[in-house]
């Protein structure tokens, strides 16, 4: 080119066209001295048909319009229009002729391929169906084997972070739904009614707590009266700390192998005398005669162990006290056949003591299920529940949790909403993000003042955190639809669309007036959730706006 420019140089005289040639070649290896980007020769076009040919010249003039928007010269090429169209196909770029090709660099030849993307339907048939975040394209990704398989991810775990209002809870309801189509049990925590439409819509049991008839569960009934095996033991366990302890209060060694001594015990007493049934207040009968004696024999004083403290602790969930139905159900709830479970604990996410119980016995609930059902893929999702567990003493449990999942086909997901909750807490770390290899955020416009912190604790590249922080920036306006990210352990990142049908935004959505419309129109319907979407939907003159 250099060459070239003085051949253009020496020909200046002769035309001035040479001299302007002479001087744009000059420019051009100015910049790529200056810049150091790769030169590049690059070909593109836009062919346009019609079988109208009436139309032809309307078409014609908007695409020579759209092409001079973007500050480009349009050069309407009609003689070589074939020989164009054979070199673009795939295998046939060599018979493109050199006078159709320019020079330019590489960031600006990629620009102009801002239409394409990577992000392509996987061969696997199982996954999630969302779009392209560019051309809205229909394609399905795989969230949870594939990025194992590809050695991207150790686990399957989810971790789920987005502002109120950024869509979070209708993306879980989305990958939920194709979860369960695929045959996955899912067990769901949740404050805030965000899974009622989904539960409706799937035939699931909605379990919330209610005064007059509050859920009861029994921790201690194991079919076939068999001993807890490691699972159990912690789980029961991280119960009697959250009845016994407070949030700031810390535990001893000895207290910890104490409360394990008194359930290992138990259930040896059960196996002795079959004729005691399982419960909290046969537990606290024995806590109250058997075990002290085994406590004063071993030595153990009130230095030691306050015993007295303990179990003035447990009395009021103990016969005749004020949570005496908590722990001591007849009728156990048998979930394990149940493939959509809901526990809805709004009404009591502000008592201290019902929530971390009702909580942890749910998520025993599910261990049980992790164990018994071979084969089946099983996910637990809290959403702010989260913050009302994540005591001390229950941090080993919950890590305990997220890494074993892992072991039976399972996978514990996490949605949270307030970043200044995992930013302060060192056990969220520990317990859930570092066992999360699967990152989703939402859009992040509201954390951007703090998002480094953000992207520091989830230990994002710079790279993945401007895919998180473009996300929502120039949505098609004609479609309804809102963009997430995610990170498959710091492997692959990538930008994805949510874009449902109709009826699916009205069962996923979280919009209060739009859920209490569907709800009167299931209500006409007989309670029919099917049949009140459908006319619900069907009534609507503009659904989609």
């Amino acid at each position: 080119m250099e060459k070239r420019a003085q051949q253009m140089k020496g020909l200046g005289s002769f035309a001035k066209v040479n001299a302007v040639n002479a001087a744009l070649i000059d420019d051009y290896l100015t910049t790529q001295a200056y810049t150091g980007y790769p030169p590049v020769r690059c070909h593109m076009n836009v062919m346009v048909w019609t079988n109208d040919k009436t139309q032809m010249s309307r078409i014609r003039n908007l695409t020579t319009s759209a092409v001079s928007k973007m500050g480009i010269r349009p050069r309407e090429n009609a003689s070589t229009a074939a020989l164009l169209f054979w070199a673009g196909i795939p295998g046939a770029a060599s018979e493109l002729p050199a006078e159709e090709q320019f020079w330019t660099f590489l960031p600006q030849a990629a620009c102009l391929l801002h239409t394409e993307t990577n992000n392509t339907r996987e061969l696997s048939t199982y996954g999630v169906k969302v779009v392209d975040r560019l051309s809205g394209k229909p394609i399905l990704v795989d969230f949870s084997d594939a990025p194992v398989k590809a050695g991207w991810t150790a686990n399957r775990n989810k971790f789920i972070l987005g502002p109120s209002g950024s869509g979070k809870s209708f993306l879980t309801n989305h990958f939920l739904r194709s979860y369960y189509t695929q045959g996955a049990h899912i067990v769901i925590v949740d404050v805030g009614d965000s899974y009622e439409g989904i539960c409706q819509m799937l035939g699931g049991k909605y379990l919330t707590y209610q005064a007059n008839n509050p859920i009861t569960f029994n921790p201690f009934f194991i079919q076939g009266r068999f001993k807890p095996d490691i699972e159990k033991l912690e789980a029961i366990k991280s119960l009697l700390y959250s009845l016994w302890k407070k949030t700031d209060e810390g535990s001893t060694r000895l207290e910890d192998t104490t409360l394990a001594l008194s359930v290992t015990g138990y259930f040896d007493y059960l196996e002795k005398n079959l004729d005691v049934f399982p419960c909290f207040n046969t537990f606290y009968e024995y806590l109250r005669r058997e075990f002290k004696v085994i406590l004063t024999a071993k030595g153990v004083t009130m230095r030691h162990f306050d015993y007295d403290a303990f179990m003035l602790v447990m009395e009021p969930f103990y016969r005749g006290g004020e949570y005496d139905y908590l722990l001591n159900s007849e009728t156990n709830l048998d979930l394990t056949k149940e493939r959509f479970v809901v526990f809805e604990l709004d009404n009591i996410k502000d008592n201290k003591i019902l929530f971390p119980v009702v909580t942890i016995v749910i998520m025993d609930t599910f261990i049980t299920k992790m164990r018994q059902l071979k084969g089946i893929r099983k996910i637990i999702l809290i959403e702010e529940a989260w913050k009302a567990i994540m005591k001390e003493e229950m941090a080993e449990y919950i890590k305990y949790l997220y890494k074993t999942v892992r072991k039976h086909f399972g996978e514990a997901w996490i949605v949270t909403q307030e970043v200044d909750d995992i930013i302060s807490s060192p056990i969220v770390k520990d317990s859930i993000i570092n066992n999360a290899d699967v990152k989703i955020l939402m859009d992040q416009r509201k954390y951007q003042n703090k998002f480094d912190t953000v992207r520091q604790f989830l230990a994002l590249t710079k790279q993945e955190a401007n895919l998180a922080l473009s996300l929502n920036r120039d949505n098609d306006a004609r479609r309804k639809y809102k963009e997430f990210f995610v990170s498959f352990g710091g492997q692959k990142a990538a930008v994805y669309g949510l874009e449902v049908s109709v009826p699916e935004y009205f069962a996923y959505t979280t919009e209060q007036s739009e859920k209490v419309a569907l709800h009167k129109q299931v209500q006409l319907a007989g309670g029919n959730y099917e049949v009140g979407l459908r006319e619900h939907v069907d009534s609507l003159s503009d659904p989609v706006g």
